[in-house]
């Protein structure tokens, strides 16, 4: 939470006041610096962290795209949109620099004169009674590296795919002296430490053949007051001291964003009725449905890229794809440590999971309709561990904020919440198995279980007027989430109820704002034995896949009011919301009329480039669309497709959708449902 907003504050800057530290005019000499990196950890963890960061050097030097892409000749803004781009996976310091000769303690690569340097600092440490704390305690660094790692594997994968060499140096696949590029791209004083983070961090380097506008090297040794009284009081729209002081007294166990505070109940603010809730075949997935044909020629050609349609996206993609085969794995024999407790447990896993990234987290049961019936070749699948670990991933409100919402930068926005998603749950599963205790990673890749119920039951979100998709009260729909499977004792939580079901009948924002009209401005219905507002959900696929002027769409995403920055201002209307139910309607106005939802050029930091028949291009077109404020809001027919009217589970051959079959559907409504239920009991 902070008071000041960073809405003028440019992207590549990173979130760290790393501007307002003094810098020295040349390069400082570098002959008395030594990388001194800890040797790879031999904990649980530290193995299964190494593993993957083993898996990421794979990719760290491959041959770029034979043909150049159109990308500005501009060292500066080259420069500006890999930090950017690093900001935007998280990383704590990014800066860039040219290599000195010094600096190789490797071969040298031909061409390779530029550095793009990553820090990345450890995270929260878990109170010494958590038993995270045992679990993580050696493997500091190795986490961290394993961000760093990522973030340096991408942004190579990345300058590759414009034409240009490059190539990552990890600690344990390296050519040159991290140290010495830290030190010249102004990260690091010279005695290695960071501003405002001090030597908890670990770091990776790309370097280059294309030039990089260099950042100056620090002056002076640093100390509590670098940065001056505006680091303290949030100049520039930075992070604060006082905020990081904040989020690291919040329980290990617990999110940056006050979930504890969001009331719970017995039961989700949505009627489910469980035995009306078919299994459905992964076959039934309307991007599969695309994949297979069904949806027509154009859809199914589309399908094939439209996740890898920009340069950045394909990087991650590169990730997601190589991650699936270590979601599952063999299990440790016997049971290692005390992990009889669900309580102790359910508080060490997500301490893990917040220590690896994630944003927020919960468990649950994970019941029969979360699951899958059939894999994508038809194959039965056995539903095999009862409980879940769910977790969310932000999307970025940077981002977002200078984002259309179905522009070109959309793709990468999903793709990277589904690569760090699969990334930290995989983490989590192949340590649940090390205790003895079978679980499986449950990516966008590859999953047996359907999202939306894990979130809803793990207590994370309510359903929305978006229709099949779960709205948090701090981040709105602006996240993706993954699970683990296991069958690990855990304490399950409660869903929860901020008043979104009021505040939804009354704001109709998304369903105006949605470039397809699939948001339905109409009732709830049940569907599928959901009490949701249902919506189209073929409309919706055909645009995201075939979107001619952007790479995917999240529109409703970015245009929702509680899409927002998380200032105290915003967490003040949160609460009038939640507490208030007379006020929704005027929040929901006022949102609208403060111009929430508008692009923000300031935050917009990317090319609009686009791949096509295997080469970068620009696009023929971009979606920048402002808010449609005076737009008529008229209900629109919906077609439904319930579990009756899916594909067969082994169905090979396209089987096309019958829309006006599917437009004639009529559904029972919630309050009938609902008199049904009672009077079953």
């Amino acid at each position: 939470m902070r008071i000041f907003s960073n809405k003028n504050r440019p992207v590549p800057l990173g979130p760290l006041p790393l501007e307002r530290i003094a810098r020295a005019a040349v390069v400082p000499d570098l002959s008395a610096l030594q990388d001194r990196f800890p040797a790879p950890s031999k904990t649980a963890l530290g193995f299964i962290v190494n593993e993957y960061i083993a898996l990421f050097e794979q990719f760290r030097a491959e041959d770029p795209a034979p043909e150049r892409a159109p990308y500005p000749h501009d060292p500066l803004k080259l420069a500006g949109e890999l930090k950017a781009n690093c900001y935007f996976l998280n990383a704590s310091l990014a800066g860039c620099c040219e290599i000195p000769e010094s600096a190789w303690t490797g071969t040298r690569i031909e061409g390779h004169r530029h550095a793009l340097a990553i820090l990345v600092e450890f995270g929260r440490d878990p109170e010494p009674d958590n038993p995270a704390a045992g679990w993580i305690r050696g493997s500091e660094y190795d986490c961290a590296l394993l961000r760093a790692a990522e973030i340096a594997t991408i942004s190579a994968s990345f300058l590759r795919r414009l034409g240009f060499s490059a190539t990552a140096h990890t600690r344990d696949r390296t050519d040159v002296s991290h140290a010495a590029i830290l030190r010249s791209a102004g990260l690091v004083y010279r005695n290695l430490a960071a501003p405002f983070i001090g030597k908890r961090y670990a770091s990776c380097i790309v370097t280059s053949a294309e030039p990089l506008a260099a950042d100056q090297p620090l002056s002076g040794k640093g100390n509590i007051f670098e940065g001056g009284l505006g680091w303290w009081l949030g100049a520039g729209g930075a992070e604060t001291w006082w905020e990081r002081w904040l989020t690291s007294r919040r329980p290990s166990d617990g999110s940056r964003f006050p979930m504890e505070k969001i009331k719970r109940a017995a039961e989700t603010t949505t009627l489910i009725l469980e035995d009306e809730v078919p299994r459905v075949p992964k076959r039934a997935n309307f991007f599969t449905r695309a994949l297979n044909g069904d949806l027509g020629e154009k859809a199914q050609r589309e399908r094939w890229r439209f996740a890898y349609k920009t340069p950045i996206a394909d990087a991650y993609v590169k990730l997601i794809r190589a991650m699936v085969p270590l979601q599952n794995g063999e299990v440790s024999s016997g049971k290692n440590g005390n992990t009889s407790d669900p309580v102790a447990n359910s508080r060490a896993i997500k301490a893990l999971m917040y220590y690896l990234g994630a944003d927020m987290a919960g468990a649950c049961e994970a019941k029969r309709y979360a699951w899958y019936s059939h894999q994508d070749d038809g194959t039965p699948i056995d539903i095999y561990h009862r409980g879940a670990l769910v977790m969310l991933v932000d999307q970025g409100f940077e981002t977002m904020e200078g984002a259309s919402g179905d522009d070109w930068i959309s793709g990468a926005q999903s793709m990277r919440a589904y690569m760090r998603g699969g990334e930290i749950c995989g983490v989590v599963a192949a340590f649940i198995r090390s205790l003895g205790w079978s679980a499986r990673s449950q990516s966008n890749a590859d999953s047996d279980v359907l999202q939306l119920p894990l979130v809803l039951l793990a207590g994370l979100g309510e359903l929305s007027r978006i229709g099949e998709l779960v709205l948090n009260p701090f981040v709105g729909p602006r996240f993706k989430s993954a699970a683990v499977t296991t069958d690990l004792p855990l304490a399950w939580d409660r869903p929860i109820d901020f008043g979104l079901q009021d505040t939804c009948s009354k704001c109709m924002k998304c369903a105006r704002e949605c470039p397809c009209s699939a948001i339905s401005f109409g009732d709830k219905v049940m569907f599928n034995g959901y009490e949701m507002w249902k919506p189209d959900v073929e409309r919706c696929a055909r645009y995201r896949v075939t979107n001619p002027h952007g790479s995917a769409c999240g529109r409703c995403m970015k245009t929702c009011p509680y899409n927002h920055e998380g200032l105290l201002a915003h967490r003040a209307f949160l609460w009038a919301a939640v507490h208030l139910p007379w006020t929704r309607r005027w929040i929901v106005r006022l949102d609208d009329r403060i111009g929430n939802g508008s692009i923000n050029p300031a935050k917009t930091w990317w090319t609009d480039l686009e791949i096509v028949g295997g080469k970068v291009v620009p696009p023929k077109g971009t979606n920048r669309r402002g808010l449609a404020a005076d737009k008529a809001l008229k209900p629109q027919k919906i077609a439904y497709y319930p579990a009756a009217a899916m594909p067969p589970p082994d169905a090979k051959a396209p089987v096309p959708v019958d829309r006006k079959a599917a437009l004639a559907v009529a559904l029972e409504s919630p309050v009938v449902a609902r008199a049904r239920k009672i009077k079953g009991r």
